[in-house]
């Protein structure tokens, strides 16, 4: 009879930021809020701070592998979240890598587009994105301008996101959360959640800050963390929007530019 761990461990593949705001580091700021272990396999190394991105520099897809398999060889993960993958071979990789192993918990941020609708990914990986790693996500979490491209479909209204939320659910994956923040007034912090059977509108409170830097790689760890908890999806997807909109409103107004959220928000003011 197996022992089960002591706690639950989670495990982001995703890339390196080296301002600490968003990818590797914030996802296993997050997993530690949680009380969840976290483990890792970098895709990336980014040369980047509060100002922006200066340099990226892929790890091959085997070297991502390897560390998936070192990862899960060893340690039961009961969440996983994909964040930046840049390229098809490391797509492809991570796919071939999670089909193997037995979780179903898997969070899909299809990182493709940024925020303000910058592509950031090519085309040819984003085509091996949508056919081979989304069908097996548990959740997609794609951005407006994602779900946009993911749906074909032009998205400025609460009513596109539902109609968005349905058509990408045909891609395959279990649920989708379609995330606000690229929307404008209250829609900047309203999500639509569409798992094949109910739509649900997820609001919060929009919180007025420049330092946003990292929400949706937390998000999406947070989300992962939930799930290894043994939440079920839609659960777990409130509980990580609480932790996020808390987490802005301790925003770190550090360096000059976009800082991030404050994910340990209870302890900064002891």
């Amino acid at each position: 009879m197996t022992t089960p761990p002591p706690w639950p461990a989670a495990l982001t593949i995703a890339g390196s930021d080296s301002g600490g705001g968003a990818g590797i580091q914030a996802d296993l700021r997050t997993f530690a809020f949680h009380l969840v272990h976290g483990t890792c396999a970098l895709t990336c190394v980014t040369a980047q701070n509060t100002l922006g991105v200066t340099r990226v520099d892929a790890l091959s897809p085997e070297a991502v592998t390897a560390q998936i398999e070192a990862v899960t060889s060893d340690i039961a993960v009961q969440g996983i979240k994909t964040g930046m993958l840049l390229n098809q071979g490391i797509i492809q990789a991570v796919s071939e890598s999670l089909r193997a192993l037995p979780t179903t918990s898997v969070v899909v941020d299809p990182v493709m587009v940024s925020r303000t609708g910058a592509q950031l990914i090519d085309d040819d990986a984003i085509a091996t994105l949508t056919r081979h790693l989304i069908p097996q996500a548990r959740i997609l979490t794609p951005n407006r301008y994602e779900a946009q491209l993911l749906s074909g479909l032009a998205i400025a209204t609460l009513a596109d996101m539902e109609a968005a939320a349905r058509k990408i659910h045909q891609l395959g994956p279990q649920a989708v959360l379609v995330k606000g923040g690229g929307m404008t007034d209250a829609l900047r912090s309203t999500d639509v959640w569409f798992d094949g059977h109910e739509v649900v509108v997820l609001e919060a409170e929009v919180v007025e800050t420049k330092h946003t830097h990292g929400t949706g790689c937390t998000l999406s760890a947070a989300i992962a963390a939930n799930l290894a908890l043994g939440k079920d999806p839609l659960t777990a997807v409130k509980a990580s929007k609480d932790y996020v909109t808390n987490a802005l409103k301790h925003a770190l107004a550090i360096g000059q530019g976009q800082g991030p959220v404050g994910h340990f928000f209870p302890l900064l003011h002891k």
